[in-house]
């Protein structure tokens, strides 16, 4: 019975502990990655901009190769929506709209109905380095309630950083082959 006592003791610390940590982490942050790639700004903004050409390089509609998503508007236009539904649990179930495109910048609304609910915001930016070299930098930002704040902060972050360059890399070696 002491054992049995002592063991829920520490369970009860360490998720106290954990709750407590909760409360100091933050609960936004936003995950920053940068790529060059050696094509003018036009033809990667033209390209990233096509919802469909992310089976190409995303890591997570690729993560399903049975994932089919479902684009419901005019590809590539502001208020274009990609819809998914993936049997995965690492791929689940959402969607994301453009909601801003212009040359320098995309911006994506992401809804995320499973394996968990919630919101984000992400967006490419794109800048002429030169005639034809371009900068791309993708962002997410994260909005997370306390106390899944503690675990998106240091777990999904850094999966979200992964992935990102990962995109990236793809996407440029997609454009560069061209």
């Amino acid at each position: 019975m002491k054992i049995l006592k002592g063991l829920l003791l520490t369970i009860a610390g360490i998720v106290a502990l954990m709750l407590i940590v909760a409360l100091f982490t933050p609960k936004e942050y936003t995950v920053s990655v940068t790529e060059t790639i050696n094509k003018p700004k036009q033809d990667v903004v033209n390209y990233v901009s096509v919802l469909r050409n992310q089976e190409q390089y995303s890591e997570w509609v690729k993560a399903d190769p049975n994932l089919h998503p479902e684009i419901v508007g005019t590809d590539g236009t502001v208020g274009a929506i990609q819809k998914w539904n993936s049997k995965e649990d690492n791929v689940g179930e959402g969607e994301q709209e453009i909601t801003s495109l212009t040359g320098d910048r995309m911006d994506v609304d992401l809804r995320f109905k499973r394996p968990f609910e919630g919101q984000a915001k992400a967006a490419y930016i794109f800048k002429a380095s030169a005639e034809t070299q371009t900068e791309i930098t993708a962002e997410f930002y994260e909005k997370a309630k306390f106390p899944l704040n503690l675990m998106s902060y240091f777990i999904g972050k850094k999966m979200i950083e992964e992935t990102q360059k990962k995109n990236l890399k793809n996407l440029k070696g997609i454009l560069e082959s061209r």
